[in-house]
């Protein structure tokens, strides 16, 4: 397995971003719209469903998704209600010929985006003036995941781009839309050493991009979010938070948990950066740390059980632990002489090891 991340990484007040908030399904419960119910029927696409929360709070970003060669809706369905129940909405649209190749599909996935622009000043629609237009991204399974990322070449205001064993020969793919690149290490159809890794190599170096290959995965593992045992559809959620609804919090998430020696995977590659972000917030622990600078131990008084992570300066995770009324010191002592960060409850601190 081949995994790589440079050294930066965020830290911020991010308590409800866990590995078990990544649920499936999510919180939120979930609606659908079809044309049946006034949607717009777009041009380009045959029939469509959007998914949407029915007891989150708007704005909401937007997914679209286009299934593969010969394949319906249904093949990629579970996507809908997934995303949808972690607040984004999800439009998922058939093709006007079932042979549609990628072009075409990408064509499709952008007509589907003008409709979620319609919905939202559709004065009978419920998520009229509830998304934000400009929080979209694409996704397909096939030659559809190869479509999804034609189409953030073709419009540079997609924020994200989720390609699931895609199919796309001699693929021109220069854009700036983060993109997540599933592939099955067994998939006949489309072989990821002639179809998802060519596509990683093919999308510059300064578009962040991850690819996520399935150890032993078919070619529809990643068309449910339970694909590689959960492992597809908490990555994928964590894409679209970070890129999609601009929420930093996913980025360690990925970084420290989901992509660290992942069971499901057989090659990781990454190209995408977490930046560091001393996030300041209410603090709710009485705090004081002590000595600082320090030698080697650092006391610090909490009214109360709780946790704390030590990262360095660059923003790499060091030291993690529990702080109670008994155990209040970190030891600093193996570390070398420089600047740190503690984070204690909502509060960071900067320590000095002299």
């Amino acid at each position: 397995m081949a995994i790589s991340f440079p050294p930066n990484i965020i830290f911020a007040q991010c308590g409800d971003v866990t590995l078990e908030s990544l649920t499936n399904p999510g919180p939120y419960e979930v609606a659908t719209l079809t044309e049946a119910d006034g949607l717009r029927n777009g041009p380009d696409y045959a029939g469509a469903t959007v998914y949407y929360p029915t007891n989150a709070t708007p704005p909401f970003a937007s997914i679209a998704i286009v299934p593969g060669f010969t394949a319906l809706p249904s093949s990629v369905e579970e996507w809908g209600p997934f995303y949808a129940s972690h607040g984004i909405v999800t439009i998922i649209i058939g093709t006007n010929s079932l042979f549609d190749f990628p072009e075409q599909r990408a064509t499709a996935l952008l007509d589907a985006l003008e409709t979620m622009r319609q919905e939202n000043t559709r004065s009978t629609s419920p998520l009229e003036n509830q998304l934000d237009v400009d929080k979209f991204a694409v996704s397909g399974w096939s030659m559809g995941g190869g479509g999804a990322q034609r189409a953030a070449v073709l419009d540079n205001t997609i924020k994200g781009v989720v390609a699931l064993c895609p199919w796309l020969p001699n693929a021109s793919l220069n854009h700036d839309s983060p993109v997540l690149i599933f592939s099955g290490e067994n998939d006949p159809t489309a072989p990821p050493a002639q179809h998802a890794d060519l596509h990683y190599a093919a999308t510059p170096n300064t578009t962040n991009k991850l690819l996520f290959e399935v150890e032993n995965g078919n070619h529809s593992v990643a068309n449910t979010p339970n694909g590689g045992n959960g492992a597809v559809g908490k990555i994928a959620l964590s894409w679209l938070k970070l890129y999609l609804d601009d929420n930093d919090c996913y980025c360690p998430l990925l970084t420290d948990e989901l992509l660290v020696n992942p069971p499901a995977a057989s090659k990781v590659l990454s190209s995408f950066e977490c930046e560091l972000v001393l996030g300041v917030a209410e603090n709710t622990v009485d705090i004081s740390l002590y000595p600082n600078p320090t030698q080697d131990f650092v006391y610090i008084n909490v009214s109360k059980v709780t946790y704390y992570e030590v990262y360095s300066a660059l923003g790499q995770r060091l030291l993690s632990g529990k702080l109670t009324q008994g155990e209040k010191q970190i030891d600093f002592s193996n570390f070398a002489q420089g600047l740190y960060y503690v984070g204690v409850g909502n509060e960071t601190m900067k320590v000095i090891r002299e």
